[in-house]
């Protein structure tokens, strides 16, 4: 697999997985599986970024903008789980 179809594939989990998990958030134990889930695809794309500006896919510039980004969504949806185990 490559890594532009990884990347994809992990940026579109986070969004599929957030809303699964808010149709069944009737039930907390399922709704903080999903976050979970929405989490740690949100770091493999951090990830992926990364590794596509080592590999000179990515320019600084356009590295530190979508990182700055999933910075802001990692914290979002971080403070989403923790609300809602509350």
């Amino acid at each position: 697999m490559n890594l532009g179809s990884q990347l994809w594939r992990a940026a579109l989990s986070i969004a599929l997985n957030i809303a699964e998990g808010y149709g069944r958030k009737d039930s907390r134990n399922e709704f903080q599986h999903f976050l979970r889930n929405a989490l740690g695809s949100c770091n493999e794309v951090r990830v992926l970024l990364e590794i596509s500006k080592d590999l000179g896919y990515l320019n600084m510039a356009d590295y530190e903008a979508l990182e700055a980004e999933y910075e802001v969504i990692s914290k979002q949806l971080y403070r989403l789980r923790e609300q809602y185990k509350n």
